[in-house]
């Protein structure tokens, strides 16, 4: 519950035994019959960070950070029929365990949707000349924190059913 979304980060590199280290936990995430329907973009060179700034606005603070990993949904690996759209479900899964990675070593990270805006995708594949069987999902935007993060109290027990319904905003 300490862990924070991080926007500013020092000038300093990640080290690769450290983003190998998040990529594992990515890795290590949950995913639907076991079918692990990710792939992932490590960017640590300094004009496709400044790039994605271009390509999705949301994803802005990559301009100043040291490393970007593009969580990718691919649908060689996806369920098929009904059960297709759980890459979602499996991408996500992994984006979180690469967060709480990197708050766990003293790394600052912020998630920045991609999927489902199409003019995001549609960005982030050309910036990457992304194959078309994979389907950006995210940018994880990662460094030093620059400063300390202040986490949210985010309890809210009017969230919270315990056995039956209630609508507690009556």
């Amino acid at each position: 519950m300490t862990r924070t979304s991080v926007r500013s980060y020092e000038n300093r590199p990640v080290e690769k035994e450290k983003i190998i280290t998040l990529l594992k936990a990515g890795m290590a995430a949950p995913s639907a019959v076991d079918r692990r329907p990710w792939y992932f973009y490590v960017v640590t060179d300094r004009q496709k960070l400044a790039a994605i700034k271009t390509a999705t606005p949301n994803a802005a603070m990559a301009a100043k950070a040291p490393l970007a990993i593009i969580v990718c949904g691919d649908m060689n690996k996806a369920l098929t029929g009904n059960d297709h759209e759980l890459w979602a479900q499996d991408a996500s899964a992994a984006t979180e365990n690469i967060l709480l990675a990197a708050h766990a070593l003293g790394l600052g990270a912020v998630w920045t949707a991609t999927y489902p805006v199409e003019e995001r995708v549609e960005a982030i594949t050309r910036l990457f000349d992304i194959p078309q069987h994979l389907i950006p999902f995210n940018t994880i935007v990662i460094g030093y924190p620059k400063t300390e993060g202040h986490p949210k109290d985010k309890w809210n027990e009017s969230d919270v059913n315990w056995d039956n319904y209630e609508d507690t905003n009556k």
